[in-house]
């Protein structure tokens, strides 16, 4: 029987909410998230405050959010401005000195230090760095080939200073998350030679994931995951499922290296990695507290 004292009916569904979510929160108290953030929801105000808060809350509830941070287009942006002319080959970014001191100065710079206000103006404390800080992040030159077109021989392609982790130390990260921060990490490395190395920041993230043993690997996009041929979300994939989908062409173009590092993080020890659209408001927060999820989760 109800009277007029009964709590609205929308304050009784965000008591439920909570409700469903405590389970949840009490399985990922004292894991390790790692989210990389990127794609159309960096340029959006209102998106990137709401990614701010989901890191930060997050963390209020006892789970270790570690943040890594592209910057393609914000770079490629500084660029034109300056003027400097940039190719790319399978979609990495061909980095000579000039671009390297660019691309470092945008995503150390620039973008780490925003998305550190972001997560500061929504009441969290994170900090921003890069792998050259503490020397956490080793790297190694990439090495592609691809065919010439007429003779069909492979050549090798020098993409310049473009590197990928070799040797992750987390000493930095696990201090500053034990000091109840957020690392913010902008995805640059430092070779053996101490050249600057950019590196692709799909590849950082499945990297600090691996190294930390992290629960989960979240890797925001600007699609809704992975879809079928029909156009359907496939919510749950095994490693062996993708070859499948990639042989029969239903993965392609620039989903099949976020899956490689999915696939590459699970193998590594991280529980799941699931691919979301950082375009909705709040994904990871529905992904991780909710039944329904919200992307495509990859576990091996």
């Amino acid at each position: 029987m109800s009277s007029k004292h009964d709590p609205a009916p929308e304050l009784l569904a965000k008591a439920e909410t909570l409700t469903e979510a405590l389970p949840y929160m009490q399985r990922y108290a004292g894991k390790t998230f790692v989210v990389k953030y990127g794609g159309h929801a960096m340029g959006d105000p209102e998106l990137a405050r709401d990614f701010a808060e989901d890191v930060v809350l997050m963390k209020a509830v006892g789970i270790n959010p570690v943040v890594v941070h592209g910057g393609g287009p914000q770079i490629g942006a500084m660029l034109k401005k300056l003027g400097v002319e940039s190719s790319f080959v399978d979609g990495l970014r061909v980095t000579d000195a000039e671009t390297a001191k660019v691309a470092e100065m945008v995503l150390s710079g620039a973008i780490n230090k925003e998305l550190v206000n972001w997560i500061g103006q929504a009441g969290g404390r994170a900090v921003g760095i890069s792998g050259k800080d503490g020397g956490f992040v080793k790297a190694t030159k990439v090495q592609r080939t691809r065919k010439d077109p007429d003779s069909l021989i492979e050549q090798a392609v020098d993409l310049g200073f473009v590197g990928e982790p070799s040797h992750i130390d987390t000493t930095i990260l696990d201090t500053i998350s034990n000091a109840g921060m957020i690392p913010v990490i902008a995805p640059i490395g430092i070779g053996e030679d101490g050249a600057t190395y950019n590196i692709n920041a799909d590849t950082m993230a499945g990297a600090v994931a691996a190294a930390l043993g992290a629960a989960r690997l979240f890797l925001l996009t600007d699609v809704p995951g992975v879809l079928d041929k029909a156009g359907d979300l496939m919510t749950d994939l095994t490693p062996e499922q993708i070859k499948v989908l990639q042989g029969d062409g239903t993965i392609s173009g620039g989903m099949i290296p976020k899956l490689e590092t999915c696939v590459l993080s699970v193998e590594a020890g991280v529980d799941a990695a699931v691919i979301l659209d950082g375009r909705v408001p709040h994904a990871m927060l529905l992904e991780i507290f909710t039944k329904r999820g919200a992307g495509t989760l990859v576990r091996a």
